[in-house]
């Protein structure tokens, strides 16, 4: 089966997107494929490259940076959501004359990639909202 995920929340409040991160590893672990993973609104700050974490906890965007390492998946986020966070990529950082705050392993995209996620995919779940 495919999936494709859609963060809605922030790694910074509750769990919803540290659980899609496991649900990921755990799909792909019962032998099914991940298409893409399409972070909006809040669930956009996953990809802040310059996030400290507490000691006792993990970075947001380690349990994303193994699932692109070690599977390819495509960790797209929302444009609008990442400018209206301030999460920049290099372009956007460029053009906007401040440094980039979106960790590489992420690309900036629009919509239409999360439509193409629900087409190309037998499930689309959503975490967080």
């Amino acid at each position: 089966m495919i999936y494709s995920l859609l963060v809605l929340s922030s790694p910074f409040s509750g769990h919803s997107a540290r659980r899609a991160a496991q649900f990921a590893h755990c799909v792909i672990g019962r032998g099914h494929t991940i298409h893409r993973v399409f972070f909006l609104d809040a669930g956009t700050l996953a990809s802040a490259a310059n996030s400290v974490s507490a000691q006792d906890e993990e970075s947001p965007v380690t349990g994303w940076a193994e699932l692109a390492d070690q599977h390819g998946i495509e960790l797209a986020i929302c444009i609008t959501s990442a400018l209206k966070h301030g999460m920049l990529d290099q372009v956007e950082a460029d053009r906007h004359e401040r440094a980039s705050t979106i960790d590489p392993l992420f690309t900036v995209s629009g919509l239409g990639q999360l439509v193409d996620a629900y087409a190309s995919s037998d499930r689309l779940i959503t975490f967080g909202g």
